[in-house]
Formats: C-alpha cells, sequence, structure tokens
C-alpha cells in the first residue's frame, strides 16, 4: 500500500488501483442496482466526489465478454469496472490524483462482491510530475 506521505513524497500524478476478483456472487455482479450502489458507497468510502451518475451497461457479443461494465466520473478523474458472468470475475479501476486509502478500497470491494479470491496492482502514475493536484473544476462549453 502507499501512504499519504509516500505519495506526497513522490510527488505523483495520480494513484491507480487495479482490483481483480474471482468467484464472486453470481446475483451481484449481474444487478445493475447493486453495481451503483457498489459504487456510490466506494466513492463514500475513499472520499471521492462523484461527477454525475454512474453509466453501468450490460452488453457483449461473445458469452465470454458478456455483463456489465461501468464508469464513474470522479472530480479527480475515475472509477471503471467489468464484470464477466461467463465466470463470475470482476475487474475494477480506482484511479484518481487524490490519495485515497487502498486497502479501504481493496477491502471493501472484495466485501462487496462476496469475491472468495483477489488480487491487486498498486501503481503511482506520473512519479514526480507535479508538486499538487489541485482543485479541479469541470466546464461544459
Amino acid at each position: 500500500m502507499i501512504s499519504k506521505e509516500e505519495y506526497k513524497k513522490k510527488k505523483a500524478w495520480g494513484l491507480l488501483t487495479s482490483i481483480d476478483l474471482f468467484n464472486c456472487e453470481p446475483k451481484t455482479l449481474r444487478s445493475r442496482k447493486k453495481i451503483e450502489m457498489y459504487i456510490i458507497k466506494l466513492c463514500n468510502l475513499i472520499e471521492m466526489k462523484r461527477f454525475g451518475e454512474p453509466i453501468i451497461v450490460r452488453f457483449g457479443a461473445n458469452p465470454d465478454v458478456y455483463g456489465f461494465s461501468a464508469v464513474q466520473l470522479i472530480e479527480t478523474s475515475c472509477i471503471s469496472g467489468h464484470f464477466s458472468e461467463e465466470n463470475n470475475s470482476i475487474y475494477i479501476d480506482i484511479f484518481s490524483c487524490k490519495w485515497y486509502d487502498q486497502e479501504k478500497a481493496v477491502e471493501f470491494t472484495k466485501e462487496f462482491f462476496g469475491a472468495e479470491n483477489v488480487k491487486f496492482n498498486i501503481v503511482l502514475r506520473g512519479e514526480g510530475a507535479v508538486t499538487s493536484c489541485g482543485d479541479f473544476a469541470l466546464r461544459v462549453l
């Protein structure tokens, strides 16, 4: 895990946590409502400000890729997920230029989807690129 102090010290542009979940609760990963609930609760847990509502779409021409995909814009980047119904696996990416508690995110995600197994990777993006993320505003032109 990357501490807040380490994140600041390395002057990274952002923090990416990729979470792979296996043998998840089938009903949960097939429910649009549950996926939306997960996104909202995750954003609250890791203190990310959501921008708009989650985009959640179910599609896939082949059974091995069929399932929901989701994106939630946040003020400091986005959270995305892909939910494979064929093998009850889920692939979540949390990217933000604001530091967040990765351990909380991984544990919450594992518990929410009832995953038997989880793998995760944490990457600092743009290390040394900035001195601070700053405040962001989105304007529609």
